[in-house]
């Protein structure tokens, strides 16, 4: 019996008198995903690039199966089920995902059929795109962690099982729209006999039911067969990526009232990077500010580039620039700096990128670090002397981080408005050239993050920079391989120190390293650097020793910067120094992971500026802060004294780092290192405490350079698991469901504290839920115990925690009283 059929199909919700309906998005994504992705554009070159799709022929085929994709993606909302849940008000369950049932469709016996005269489609591909391209689509039932879930969850994202109690739908295929969009295909992959989709509803024993166990065993069949196929491979997932990003395309630009053709022609298909253009923008305003500062003289970015013609600026950089730097620029598309810290990594890297925009078609420059500090950090030195509108600061929480800039700015951001246009999400950032980002951001595609995949495209047009890769734990760095391996753009990772399994799995996948020996002996600046002795290593007892150590580097108006390996003996330490130094009115920073990010952003900027680099002794001033492993990726802190409990080689190495980094003091000073041996070898293992004992002894009582503790480290680091190039995004076949992209921690939650519920519950009753940033806080599950039913207007993924007796803005989160913490 024919079902009664609507007049419109709806693709989304109505909003006031305005209707989109079914065959409007389909036909408006097919557009955005010819316009976004057309082979005599430089984004379509590069997405070819990007997945190693090479060759007209191969290229055509890719953008034709990604048009019928589109146009068969939501086909499957022409049902009962969604058609209630957009047309009435309110929530109404669905019984089956839409794209379970587009996918469906295509399981047809009369549609693969039909497909399957133009021997162009790839009928499994187009299927595997279309089942999942909202990452919800699973062979079996699974459990999944999303990105704001504190706890794992069972999520039926089966293919096809049914999420109510009903065991039927009517299905709505017979519709003229669906016929249209059938004529669509048909007209754009040169079809005939365009077939007769079934009136039946969707039920057990149905003919959907035979579609789908045949769908099941074509699922099967095909990833065994495309995980050996590299070439159909490469086409699967350009398609399915593909997907996503012209979807969130369609549906974001018309929400939005913006023209698809004139807004893509505007922002997809904008001129490439200049000749000239990163030099004008980031390298030139950077080497201003470093020789003002070397004259002690204030730095205005307009005024100098006014001043300075073309040929002077480029005389300045010659005279500027270390010769490592200029020769980073030469090591090809694909390279990995060695460089100590402090060497002048990051400016070097803008040469480098500077020379890939002019061997590359492309039109970004992205840079990709660890942490949200780090970004930040690259942001403010880096990333914001360009154009506010060419410049992105992308993090979870960057729109607040930028705000907070404000309030203090660099000499980089004054008085400009970073901010991107929040109602596109990802795709108003699309439009910018020059990013500073959390590495999850633009790599999180490869363990199926939706915000990532639609970043893709930039990803794609850029030249990228990877900082710290040292830092990655092993699922990042899993994830890093995997990428290098499959994806075709230029890439420079760096460091200052790398484990030799590290560094030759990444020369495996194709990184050039940099500088080899043969490389260092033209390389004087860098080697002086290198191997000039900054340090002296004096071990000490234990704690105690290490204390005395600390307060009378202070009282001789030293700068002592001490790193532990957990949160509570920071705070203990930090106490105790306060007690010791009452006399003196010193103000013991404290720095690690565990405050609200309003008020670890204030200790960030205090601890920054306390050992910021000062060459006159008339300017340096005693100092002292007690800090975690935060300190240890990409912060330019400055020590003439370090304390630091034993940690493993690398963690340790990075740590010296941050002491006498620029020879502020003169050629002959020497920081002391003091280490001791923490009372506990957690959260590291026993055997890393104990090689680093080994690597200590080496040194005890030695002037050191920083060169010796990376050959050092090149001895005594163990070998790692070797990583085997897999990734969701590469292996899931049919199937698409998040994963993490990092090891997860199960043992921190983020929570808000129960005095700032109030500031929170007004500021997510308003338009800008962003504002609760500052009030987030990781603390320890077992902390995070206040939350009770009358706290369910809070995001389910946080928690509430106790602020009477456990916080202080100054020191964070305490989760027992202090004097219990053992010391060692």
């Amino acid at each position: 019996m024919m079902p009664n059929l609507p007049e419109q199909l709806l693709a989304k919700s109505k909003r006031g008198d305005r209707v989109i309906t079914l065959e409007a998005h389909l036909r408006d994504t097919e557009t955005c995903a010819s316009q976004i992705f057309r082979l005599d554009g430089r984004w379509g070159q590069n997405w070819c690039r990007l997945f190693k799709i090479q060759g007209r022929e191969i290229q055509e085929k890719f953008l034709l199966n990604l048009r019928i994709a589109a146009l068969f993606h939501d086909i499957g909302k022409a049902n009962e089920d969604f058609y209630a849940a957009v047309s009435t008000p309110g929530f109404k369950a669905q019984t089956l995902r839409h794209e379970h049932l587009s996918a469906l469709v295509l399981c047809l016996s009369e549609v693969r059929n039909w497909l399957a005269q133009n021997s162009n489609l790839d009928i499994d591909v187009i299927t595997a795109a279309v089942l999942s391209h909202h990452l919800k689509a699973s062979e079996s039932q699974i459990t999944v962690k999303d990105d704001k879930e504190t706890s794992e969850k069972l999520k039926n994202y089966r293919w096809c099982q049914p999420q109510t109690l009903k065991t039927s739908v009517t299905l709505y295929l017979n519709h003229d729209e669906v016929n249209r969009i059938l004529e669509r295909i048909a007209a754009i992959a040169t079809l005939t006999d365009i077939p007769v989709l079934p009136q039946a509803s969707w039920k057990a024993g149905s003919i959907w039911d035979q579609a789908y166990k045949k769908g099941k065993d074509a699922g099967r069949h095909f990833k065994r067969n495309v995980g050996a196929d590299n070439p159909r491979r490469s086409l699967l997932v350009a398609i399915k990526a593909g997907l996503i990003v012209a979807d969130a395309a369609a549906s974001g630009l018309v929400r939005e009232n913006k023209d698809i053709t004139d807004w893509i022609e505007a922002v997809v298909h904008a001129d490439a990077i200049g000749q000239d253009q990163i030099a004008t923008a980031i390298i030139n305003p950077r080497i201003g500010q470093i020789r003002a500062r070397q004259a002690g003289q204030a730095f205005d970015q307009k005024a100098f580039l006014t001043k300075h013609t073309p040929a002077q600026l480029e005389v300045l950089q010659d005279q500027t620039l270390q010769e490592f730097q200029k020769q980073i620029a030469k090591q090809g598309s694909k390279a990995l700096l060695l460089a100590a810290c402090g060497a002048g990594k990051t400016l070097g890297a803008w040469k480098w990128a500077e020379q890939q925009s002019r061997e590359y078609n492309i039109g970004k420059v992205i840079f990709l670090y660890p942490t949200r500090g780090t970004a930040t950090e690259g942001f403010r030195d880096y990333v914001g002397w360009a154009p506010e509108a060419d410049a992105a600061l992308i993090t979870g929480t960057a729109r607040y981080e930028l705000e907070a800039m404000q309030e203090n700015p660099s000499d980089a951001i004054q008085g400009k408005d970073f901010q991107a246009d929040e109602r596109l999400y990802a795709l108003g950032f699309w439009s910018r050239r020059f990013f500073s980002a959390t590495v999850d951001q633009f790599l999180g595609f490869v363990e199926h993050s939706y915000q990532s995949l639609c970043l893709l495209p930039v990803l794609a047009d850029s030249a990228v920079i990877i900082d710290e890769v040292h830092s990655f734990d092993q699922r990042m760095f899993d994830s890093l391989v995997s990428f290098l391996e499959n994806f075709d753009l230029p890439v420079l990772c760096m460091t200052a120190t790398l484990p030799p399994s590290r560094r030759k799995r990444l020369e495996k996948v194709g990184l050039k390293a940099y500088p080899t020996e043969a490389d260092r002996e033209i390389l004087p600046d860098l080697e002086e650097k290198e191997k000039h002795p900054r340090y002296y290593l004096e071990p000490v007892a234990n704690f105690e020793a290490a204390f005395n150590q600390a307060v009378s580097a202070y009282q001789q108006g030293e700068r002592v910067l001490w790193v532990v390996n957990t949160v509570d003996r920071c705070l203990t330490i930090a106490q105790k120094l306060t007690t010791a130094l009452r006399d003196l009115d010193a103000e013991v920073l404290t720095y690690h992971s565990r405050f609200r990010l309003c008020d670890r952003q204030a200790v960030h900027a205090k601890t920054v500026a306390a050992f910021a680099i000062q060459k006159g002794s008339e300017e340096r001033k005693a100092a002292i802060a007690v800090t975690t492993q935060v300190c240890e990726m990409s912060l330019d802190l400055d020590a003439d004294v370090l304390i630091t409990e034993v940690a493993p080689i690398p963690s340790l190495v990075q740590r010296f780092g941050r002491a006498n980094r620029h020879l502020a003091r003169g050629q002959e000073f020497r920081a002391r290192l003091h280490t001791y041996f923490p009372p506990s070898h957690l959260p590291y293992q026993k055997d890393e405490l104990k090689v680093a004992a080994a690597f200590l002894q080496e040194f005890k009582d030695c002037d050191i350079s920083q060169h010796q503790f990376a050959e050092a480290l090149e001895r005594y680091a163990p070998p790692e698991r070797e990583p085997d190039g897999s990734a969701r995004f590469l292996d899931s076949g049919y199937y698409a469901t998040p994963g993490s992209f990092r090891d997860t921690d199960d043992f921190a939650i983020p929570c808000v504290l129960d005095r700032d519920l109030p500031d929170v519950k007004t500021i997510l009753d308003s338009s800008e839920k962003y504002r609760k940033e500052p009030y987030i806080i990781s603390i320890p599950k077992k902390w995070a115990n206040a939350r009770t039913e009358e706290h369910n207007w809070l995001p389910k993924y946080l928690g509430v925690a106790t602020w009477e007796g456990h916080y202080d803005e100054h020191r964070g989160f305490i989760t027992k009283p202090l004097e219990e913490v053992e010391l060692g």
